[in-house]
Formats: C-alpha cells, structure tokens, sequence
C-alpha cells in the first residue's frame, strides 16, 4: 500500500491549520502558547481517511519568518503540498519563501489553496488568482489548480479532499527495501515509556525490536513500540509519519535533527559535496567561503561554501561547491538541502548532495569536477564505480561501501556484481567479506609490486624473494594484514607473482649461485651435515671466507628462504634433512609411547639440551607437537 504524507506551506496567519481542522476535525495546536496566541510555532500532525481507502499523514507547518528552521524541518518527506494562500491578502513574502523551499527539495505535486475565500467578493478573488499564477510561473506548481476554500462554510473542501485522493494515487511507492531513515523532528519522554521520537520515515522499514542507532554519533537504542497515526503496529514503511518509542535512550540523548536508522548503516561526515543553485529572485552574490545556514533532512548546521568550479555564484546561477559544516553529520546521494544566509536570515538555494562523504578537494581540480558530473548523472552503477574507485587503496568491503552511500549492502553487491562481470572491478573473498578494488587501481598497484620486486632481485640476486610483510608495509599500508595477505594470494592464483614460504618474487624467478657462491653454499651445507645435530652457529660461519663474510651470509639467508636450512629460533639453526629425520623419529616415538620428554628427545637425536629446547618449542610453535607439563604430546 502507498503512504502519503500532505504538507500545508504559505503566510501566517492564512488559514493553514484551520484548513486542515476543516478537513480531518483536529486542532495541530497543540502547544498552550500557540492556542493562545492562534498562531503555530511548532510543527503539528494529524492524518485522514482519502475517499479511496488509504489514510494520509498531514504536517501543518509554521508561516511565521521567525519559525522557518522549524518549517524547513517538517516539509521533509512530503508527497503532496497544499500552498495555503489567503484570499483578503494574497500573496505575502512567506508565502514565496515557502514555494522557494518546496520547489529546492523538488516536491512535484501540490497545489494551491485560496483560503477565507467567503470574506472577499468575485473581482478581487479573480485578480488574487491572476497575481497567484504570475507568482508560480516557473514552480512546481505552475499548471496546478486553485481551489477556492472557507473553513468556515466548508466551500471547496470536498475538493481539496477529491484531489489530494487524485493525486495520491498517481503517487510512486516508496522503496521498502532501502535502508531505513528517520530524520528526528520531534522528542518528547511519556512517564512509563520512555523517550519516543517522531519523524517521516523516508525509506525502508522498521521493526519492533530492531537494533538502532543515533546518527550524527554512537549511541544505540532497541525500538520498544512502534505507532503509526496513533495506533500501534509491528512495522512502519517508508512514506509514513512514525512515532517509535526506543529503549535504552533517555530524552537528552537524541535532539531534532538527528536520524535513527539500523546500526552502522550510515556514516557521520564534517564535509558534503553538492550541487548548489541559488533563486533567481534574490539580489545577493555568494562569493569562495561565504558562511551560510544548511538545512538538511531535519537539521539545521553552519557551514561554509567551498566554491570548486567558479569564484562567486550570482542569482539562478548553479555550481559544484563542498560544504564544509561546523557540525558532523550524515546524508545520502540524492537528498535535498537548503541554504539560508546566516545574517541576515533569508533563503538563498539549495541543491543536491552528490557525496555524503566526500575528500577534502581543492578549487578549479579538473578530475575532482568531472567526478562529480558523473555523480550527479550517472546511473547507480557508476556512482558505485567511482565511490569503489575513491577507496580502492584501503580495500573496501561492500558493508563499507554501503555505508559510505547510506545504501543496504544488498545492493551495493548487486551494482558491485556489474561492475565485476563488465571487467572495471576488481573481487577477492575474505571470510564473510567481499573486497572491491577498481581495475585502474588494481592495474597501478599491480605495476608498482612488480617494479618493486625488480629492483629487489637486482639488488639481492641470492634472495628468493622480498618479504611478504615488507611489500604490505611499503605498497599495501592503508590495507588490514589479513586483507593485504588475501590481495597477495589473489596476485599469486592470477600468475602475477610467486611466493616462496613468506617471500615473494616475479613469476619464474630462480636464485643463481656464481660458481665462488655455489662454492661457499657448498660448503655452508657441508659443516651441517658434518654434525646434523651439533650445528654450527651462525656466525662461526666467517670462517669459510673472512674477506667476503657479507657474500657469506647472503648465502646463508638464501638457504635459509630456500628452505635448505631450517631456522629454529635466532640462534639455532639445522639443516633440512637432519630436521625431517628429528621430526620422523619424534613422530614414531610419540606413536608408540603417547608422550615423550626433553631427556627421551635429546637422548634419541644425541645431541644437547640447547638443540633439543630449540627443536621441541619449534614444533609446539608449528602445531606438531603441544607441550604438557614436562612432557610432549602430538598436537591434535
């Protein structure tokens, strides 16, 4: 079923709430203040049954100059607006300032209602409706109807009624399968309840009993009950005003402007990147770093305008520019904002959010405009390609992913399924996780890994290979360990590169001795096997050839990453056979005896306590062998 939202804009003091007391038989007053005073202040909602079945939210907003902040924080969501306008004034300057904001946030249906039209005669309603059509030329609301309406006889009601139920059923559904947003506009405690938010549900669903979260922050909550015009439900959908009780936070936790939404769904950000277009009918040039009032969703922050493409924005002119915000805090590609001056207070534009969590950019940057030329027309698709392309050196999940676009990670994976059949993205699997890096990047760092290990054999012809560890920490930093080593493998099954126990090195690279250094290798094996279980240390090695110690050693290391000769610890070290035939005989004795000692050890090798400690704690170390006591047993 299709939810509606109905929204009242226009003047003080032109009959809004009057209007909607005609249609549904509630006062939105609900404050003391406004009762008295017979003016709104705050937002009020109420809802009421379409002749077609389906029940409709309405938000009746303040008209008065003082209150837009609290005006711009309701008309969020809207589906339908109906522009209030008294038939003895006509229009008034909020009455513009409202149409302005509504045309911002691209509402597309509305239409215009001629309230207290009882209290004027035939020539002059005409000559308002004519001055009512010059004023809306341009808008949104351009070619809609005008109704004429008395609250008070109730002329034209069944009309506004019969055309709200028209244009309600012309109305898209909502995604329930987005992730759930709900920008906070009201917060209130009920004793014996707790706190309860109120908002528009932009998107999705929530559920009694969900896990959720208070974004800008880190505070979380569990949604107790659910109400959906003053009645209880399971689930409330995206489109419908909602009402929801959450456990866990109290009042002062949670304020206007903050949105709930699932658990690290979204992501809190001090920067956006937009689409800004200022209204023609303002006298007023923006200039770089112009300090202004945004609104967005429900919120209301201090920003400044980082103009990206142009020095100065002048009236009906549009233009890339990040906002830089003097509080944190989170959105979505696609969501409208407004902008205000900050002193004087008037509206000035407002825009698009292109990025919810941009990098800082700089002025006049060619490949950072044509980035965002293709976030503001690309399809999702390619958004998601450069979003994935902005973050390929920190090997991004599509979890990730979905947070930084305020998307469900099931659908990013879809978008990320197209890009990897089409050959721009490039996969890996790690656990639960899918990492996603752009080709481009891949193809860069693929390169660079490979010039590194160049130059790396070059300079160490006797090494197998680098180390493993030393390629992350020098190409691979901004990747976890256990990402970086998944990437490394991808590279190894791709044929890219080899990797020789925890050293990598180019596809068919061998080690080659010169026959001076097949000579020491020689003999380095030699003095091993000589004793197998009374190994030389290392340095008594110098001795094969005191001049060339460092080509020794080099030697030595490659046996070593050869696997000739195994390194025990940092000091002991055995050749290969003589520790395949130690780990055969271990293995026979513990077969036949359960349990074997370091004495029983040493006694079967011939050889020292040293050698014996070093081999024993190798094998606990490598998961053949779990100690127990003074005792070792084969490790299960």
């Amino acid at each position: 079923m299709k939810h509606v939202i109905i929204g009242t804009a226009g003047h003080i003091d032109h009959g809004k709430t009057t209007l909607i007391r005609a249609l549904t038989g509630r006062n939105t007053d609900r404050l003391k203040e406004e009762q008295e005073r017979g003016i709104s202040i705050e937002l009020g909602f109420t809802y009421f049954d379409l002749p077609s079945g389906q029940r409709a939210g309405i938000i009746d907003v303040p008209g008065h100059e003082k209150f837009i902040k609290n005006m711009l924080a309701g008309v969020i969501g809207i589906d339908i607006v109906l522009l209030v306008i008294a038939a003895d004034e006509g229009v008034m300057p909020q009455t513009l300032e409202h149409l302005h904001i509504l045309d911002i946030l691209g509402i597309k249906k509305g239409f215009i209602v001629l309230t207290k039209s009882d209290l004027v005669d035939e020539e002059w309603i005409e000559l308002v409706e004519e001055d009512v059509r010059e004023e809306v030329r341009g808008t949104f609301l351009e070619d809609t109807p005008i109704i004429r309406v008395s609250s008070v006889t109730k002329e034209g009601i069944d009309q506004v009624i019969s055309l709200v139920d028209k244009y309600a059923q012309e109305l898209e559904e909502k995604d329930i399968n987005d992730t759930p947003r709900l920008p906070v506009d009201r917060v209130f405690s009920i004793s014996g309840f707790g706190t309860v938010v109120t908002g528009t549900l932009l998107s999705g669903k929530l559920k009694v009993g969900d896990e959720v979260q208070v974004f800008p922050g880190n505070k979380k909550a569990r949604i107790r009950t659910i109400q959906v015009h003053d009645n209880d439900t399971d689930t409330a959908y995206g489109g419908q005003r909602v009402a929801i009780n959450l456990a866990g936070l109290k009042k002062d936790d949670i304020e206007r402007g903050h949105t709930v939404a699932p658990i690290d769904s979204m992501k809190d950000t001090m920067m956006l990147d937009v689409k800004l277009k200022l209204l023609k009918s303002i006298n007023r040039y923006i200039e770089n770093r112009t300090r202004l009032r945004l609104y967005l969703a429900t919120k209301e922050v201090l920003c400044r305008v980082v103009l990206l493409d142009r020095e100065e924005l002048g009236p009906g002119e549009e233009a890339y520019a990040q906002l830089r915000l003097e509080e944190e805090v989170v959105a979505k590609r696609g969501d409208k904002f407004v902008v205000r001056f900050y002193s004087p207070m008037f509206t000035i534009g407002g825009g698009e959010v292109l990025e919810p969590n941009p990098k800082k950019k700089k002025r006049f940057d060619e490949k950072a405009i044509k980035e965002l030329e293709i976030k503001e027309s690309g399809t999702s698709t390619d958004v998601i390609e450069k979003i994935i392309e902005e973050n390929s050196k920190n090997f991004p999940t599509t979890k990730e992913i979905a947070v930084l676009t305020a998307m469900l990670e099931e659908n990013v994976r879809e978008e990320a399924n197209k890009l990897i059949e089409e050959g721009r993205v490039i996969s890996f699997q790690l656990t639960k996780d899918l990492h996603i890096i752009h080709k481009n990047y891949f193809d860069n760092i693929v390169e660079k890994i490979l010039e590194e290990l160049e130059n790396y054999h070059r300079k160490y012809p006797l090494r197998v290979g680098m180390p493993k560890e030393e390629i992350r920490s020098k190409l691979l930093k901004n990747a976890k360990t256990r990402v970086a080593e998944s990437f490394i493998s991808l590279l190894v099954d791709m044929g890219h590169i080899e990797q020789k126990l925890e050293n990598i090195c180019l596809k068919g690279f061998e080690v080659k001795f010169s026959p001076e250094q097949l000579e020491i290798k020689n003999e380095i094996l030699n003095r091993f096997d000589k004793n197998p279980y009374q190994p030389p240390k290392k340095e008594e090695l110098e001795s094969i050839n005191s001049r060339k110690k460092d080509e020794v050693f080099e030697v030595f290391n490659t046996l070593v990453n050869n696997g000739d000769i195994i390194k025990l610890n940092e000091e002991i070290y055995m050749g290969k056979e003589a520790y395949d035939k130690a780990l055969e005989l271990l293995k026979e004795y513990l077969n036949k005896n359960s349990t074997i000692t370091t004495g029983e050890f040493r006694d079967l090798l011939n050889t020292n306590r040293k050698v014996t400690i070093a081999l024993l704690e190798y094998f606990d170390q490598i998961k053949i062998t779990k100690r127990e006591r003074d005792n070792r047993v084969l490790y299960k």
